[in-house]
């Protein structure tokens, strides 16, 4: 879970950095902070499930 984490926070850092919104009008794209914690929680949501079957 916290590679994808890692790969998600990131990414959204990434998204502020190359992107980005530079006016400050874009509640997300125009704070790295922000950008960085929606892109790990994305990441977070992309966690696969790690539940074993119950085999009986």
């Amino acid at each position: 879970m916290a590679l994808f984490l890692t790969i998600g926070a990131s990414g959204g850092y990434a998204y502020y950095y190359f992107v980005g919104c530079y006016s400050g009008t874009c509640p997300i794209s125009s704070n790295p902070v922000i950008s960085t914690i929606y892109g790990a929680l994305i990441g977070f949501l992309l966690t696969p499930s790690t539940k074993k079957k119950n085999s009986l």
